[in-house]
């Protein structure tokens, strides 16, 4: 499958405005750099019905909390969203993803809850992974002052946030966090010995190159052996029965597209309600480009309408 002429058009706009690769710099370098990236790749950011800054009890002092009600919410029993950020666990904030919350808050009438969680290498993990529980308790928590149905609470998150996002999935599963409705997985790290195939066939040249992804995966882990802990590779679990319903999106020029499309593989094996989304044109991060690549609103609105189903289905 060829190159989607959007995401090429994207890459070459990434390779014309240059700049040094995140393993050849600092983690500060890398920061500076994605952040002003936003304008250049996210479109406008549309309307919601209401927005609002808060924050929760974390671990380790409060995580920050970004909370949007899409125009088409109900003001009580909404079904809500926990959106956990891509960014390698190294980079992005509450802005990084916002246009993408924005998107499926409208998409899917929902509420969505953005967290600010924290970042390696100053805090490794299980650090972000903590903060992420904690926004998943605030919500189940706060359901009436937020105006959502705690029983249609579902999970999403994209690269590194869909590793996240498909934790705490196996989590609730095993009620060590509140139960989960749903889960969307947007091309998700789920295996961080990074030896898929994938990583060879685009390993350099489509956005994310293997390079980065080990430097991002080694700020975030704390010994090698962290490495085949299912928290942070989730591929390796021992059973992925009983999870939520899974929506997974997987973009086909992407390192991570055979981890992806095998923890897709195993969630259907598992019994898990499952649909699988392929992008072969696409590549890693595209949801994020909504200023070059069209699809990037499509991906967001099947998930929309997939989490509409199942959370309504989920709620009867």
């Amino acid at each position: 499958m060829t190159l989607d002429p959007d995401a090429l058009r994207a890459l070459v706009i990434g390779r014309v405005a240059g700049g040094e690769p995140f393993e050849k710099g600092s983690v500060a370098a890398a920061r500076a750099a994605y952040n002003a990236s936003f304008p250049t790749q996210q479109g406008e950011h549309e309307p919601v019905a209401a927005s609002q800054e808060r924050q929760t009890d974390g671990p380790n002092g409060p995580v920050k909390i970004r909370v949007h009600r899409g125009i088409g919410a109900p003001r009580a029993g909404a079904r809500a969203v926990l959106y956990l950020h891509g960014g390698g666990w190294v980079i992005g904030n509450l802005s990084s993803h916002d246009e993408i919350c924005r998107w499926l808050a409208n998409l899917s009438n929902a509420v969505v809850v953005y967290p600010d969680y924290r970042l390696a290498p100053e805090h490794k993990f299980p650090a972000g992974l903590e903060d992420c529980t904690a926004a998943l308790r605030f919500m189940a928590e706060n359901a009436g002052e937020l105006g959502i149905d705690p029983a249609r609470i579902s999970v999403a998150g994209d690269s590194a946030g869909g590793n996240l996002a498909a934790v705490l999935a196996l989590l609730a599963r095993d009620r060590l966090v509140p139960r989960l409705a749903a889960q969307v997985l947007i091309y998700p790290n789920t295996d961080a010995r990074q030896t898929a195939d994938s990583y060879r066939r685009f390993g350099d040249g489509f956005g994310l190159t293997a390079a980065t992804m080990a430097w991002f995966r080694d700020h975030y882990v704390r010994t090698p052996n962290d490495i085949t802990d299912w928290r942070v590779s989730p591929l390796l679990a021992s059973s992925l029965a009983g999870a939520a319903p899974a929506f997974v999106v997987i973009a086909g020029h992407d390192i991570l597209a055979d981890e992806g499309t095998a923890y897709a593989e195993r969630l259907r094996v598992a019994g898990v309600p499952l649909v699988l989304r392929p992008w072969p044109g696409q590549i890693h991060g595209f949801v994020s480009m909504g200023r070059h690549i069209l699809g990037a609103r499509q991906a967001v609105s099947e998930a929309a309408a997939w989490l509409q189903l199942q959370t309504r289905v989920q709620a009867d």
